[in-house]
């Protein structure tokens, strides 16, 4: 019996690649032990990444430091691009002795900019306290639970969130009206 044709192959369009990404090893773990998460494509040096809610991070988090991830790497934000979400990532890695290749993975976190916050995870990994201030600062995602959430980088009156992209330097001008 002979498969029927979809109407995209019969029109002869061309197919759009299926968006399906393969479970990693602490997506597997994860899911097993009760974890709700969204697995993403992994970055070009093969990193498994993790897309985790909010309200999830901290149950996460301290779940996978159990499992193993006693070092938090890597902790920042960035700006998905105007009117898009902002993203708390935490780069993890299993630090061992003699360990010439380490477990890594990535969570991310998508907040959206009139309501970012995310759980800070200072009380799991110390290394979190000067990358959460500076995400903040940049940013403008708050840390709830950070024991001194302030600017580390901006004055302390700055008005704004530097690396926004729809961020607009209140001094800002034209080059050639410099002139």
């Amino acid at each position: 019996m002979a498969e029927a044709e979809s109407p995209a192959e019969s029109s002869g369009e061309p197919q759009a690649e299926s968006q399906i990404v393969e479970a990693g090893k602490v997506s597997l773990w994860l899911k097993e032990n009760g974890f709700e998460h969204q697995e993403l494509e992994r970055d070009r040096s093969g990193v498994e990444i993790v897309k985790v809610d909010r309200d999830f991070l901290i149950p996460i988090a301290t779940a996978l430091y159990a499992y193993g991830f006693n070092y938090l790497q890597c902790q920042g934000g960035y700006d998905a691009g105007p009117g898009e979400d902002l993203v708390s990532f935490y780069h993890l890695i299993q630090v061992s002795d003699n360990a010439d290749r380490p477990e890594e993975v990535r969570l991310k976190v998508f907040l959206p900019r009139d309501d970012a916050r995310v759980p800070s995870v200072y009380w799991i990994w110390k290394t979190a306290d000067w990358q959460e201030r500076e995400a903040f600062d940049m940013y403008g995602i708050v840390y709830e639970g950070h024991p001194n959430l302030k600017r580390i980088l901006m004055p302390e009156d700055w008005v704004g969130y530097p690396l926004r992209k729809d961020y607009v330097s209140p001094d800002f001008y034209e080059l050639q009206d410099a002139y």
